[in-house]
């Protein structure tokens, strides 16, 4: 909907604008449902600030009622809350007091990150069951404004109408219609037409691979708006978000995922330098957008990730960012059959992390002049090049990359999954810490703690 500038966030219940979570859902769930449950709603979230940074869409919350713990994390995912002063409308925290967890789905980090409250206010905030409700709001910055009952509606419209504004998104137009993904689902393998992955339930693994484009893809920002949501960029990463919340949420014993790319990388090459050409179209912002998400997504999954760069690869530019998102890269070093890598301008910065940094940049945090070199590379990097350049962990020859592969998942396998889980999340995010960072580093971290508690 590129005609839409700003997005005004309500209830249609009187007095009423969201309680919540359904605690009583939460409290009949297992652990890891709780867990998923949570992480899912931050990226959501995340999602509504990423589209106010990125798409020129901004957030208005038009809090008409009672805004209480998720719904109030929802309202501060906004750009901006607007509060009724109708005596009894209130925004609060209340689940420290009233249920001995924390609003761990971003509340704690968003009052006192983005909304800059003072420590000591947040603190009694976060105590209180009632919540804090008009001027008293407003003094605090837990809301930008609250008005009368009589006037509400109409500081809502002025005020969407002047966040609008502020939007370069183009003023009409079509968009484009996302259908149905509708993966074939035989036993332990799920096939969508650029992604494939197959459960191996013994060894605890899913193998994941990613298929570079096949046919001739969109040239210009016209030419994506035509091909809706068929063209590869859309619909290779839409089936890819697809793939990574199944298994998050519906296989739980798989821990380690094998992440593959076949196909043809100048394919891949060419779709990013359509991508790089026409990022100011708003419809290739909105998919570099969603490339960005998905590839976020993998960094904040509780899983290992092994990729396996083998000959016939298409690990190349956005591709590339798949293997730079693992945990470990492997590349087979064969003395008779090509095996290369590439990067791509897209590499240098149109996908950062959670911590706003690339991935090269996180990769190379300790040598920052080694991502200048990756990118500043022309041409395909075969195995020994890529280990030099430590863009690989190993480059084993023909004939120990089967068991070099092997043991390594095996030595996985044998691994506490807390242990993994936790280790892995404290080393992909090296460097600055952001909202981002804290709020599933530190805010999540203990709530999950909690929960088990």
């Amino acid at each position: 909907h590129p005609e839409v500038h700003a997005v005004v966030l309500t209830s249609l219940k009187p007095r009423i604008f969201c309680a919540g979570a359904n605690i009583f859902m939460l409290g009949s769930s297992s652990h890891a449902f709780k867990v998923n449950f949570c992480k899912f709603t931050n990226e959501t979230r995340l999602g509504m600030e990423d589209m106010s940074a990125h798409s020129g869409i901004k957030f208005l919350a038009a809090v008409n009622g009672i805004c209480a713990g998720g719904g109030y994390e929802l309202a501060l995912a906004c750009d901006e809350i607007l509060l009724v002063d109708d005596g009894s409308a209130s925004v609060g925290l209340p689940e420290t007091p009233l249920l001995g967890v924390l609003p761990g789905t971003g509340g704690l980090t968003r009052v006192v990150d983005k909304r800059k409250v003072r420590r000591d206010l947040a603190d009694d905030f976060s105590t209180l069951t009632e919540g804090v409700r008009g001027r008293r709001a407003v003094e605090g910055r837990f809301v930008d404004a609250v008005h009368p009952t009589s006037k509400f509606q109409e500081a809502v419209a002025k005020r969407a109408q002047e966040l609008a504004a502020m939007s370069d998104r183009p003023a009409s137009g079509a968009g484009i219609t996302l259908g149905p993904l509708a993966p074939a689902i035989d036993g332990d393998t799920i096939v969508y037409k650029y992604v494939k992955g197959t459960i191996d339930r013994a060894r605890r693994v899913c193998e994941l691979t990613m298929s570079a484009p096949d046919t001739p893809q969109p040239a210009t920002g016209d030419d994506y708006q035509r091909a809706g949501d068929q063209s590869w960029a859309v619909r290779a990463f839409r089936e890819l978000d697809d793939a990574l919340l199944r298994l998050r949420l519906n296989e739980p014993e798989i821990g380690t995922v094998v992440l593959r790319a076949t196909g043809d990388p100048s394919a891949v090459l060419a779709v990013d330098a359509s991508l790089h050409a026409n990022q100011t179209h708003w419809l290739v912002r909105e998919i570099i957008s969603l490339i960005r998400r998905t590839l976020k997504r993998v960094d904040l999954t509780s899983r290992s990730f092994f990729a396996l760069i083998e000959p016939g690869n298409a690990f190349a530019g956005t591709l590339f960012e798949l293997a730079l998102a693992a945990d470990r890269v492997y590349m087979l070093d064969h003395p008779d059959e090509p095996n290369a890598i590439q990067l791509s301008v897209m590499n240098g910065g149109a996908y950062p992390m959670s911590n706003g940094l690339t991935r090269l940049q996180v990769r190379f945090l300790g040598e920052p002049e080694s991502v200048g070199k990756a990118l500043a590379h022309d041409g395909p990097i075969d195995a020994a090049g890529a280990l030099a350049a430590g863009l690989v962990f190993s480059a084993p020859d023909d004939i120990d990359w089967d068991d070099e592969v092997r043991m390594a998942l095996e030595a996985r396998a044998a691994f506490s999954p807390d242990a993994l889980t936790a280790m892995e999340a404290n080393l992909r995010f090296a460097g600055p810490e952001t909202m981002e960072t804290k709020i599933f580093g530190r805010l999540t971290a203990w709530q999950n703690w909690i929960f088990q508690r």
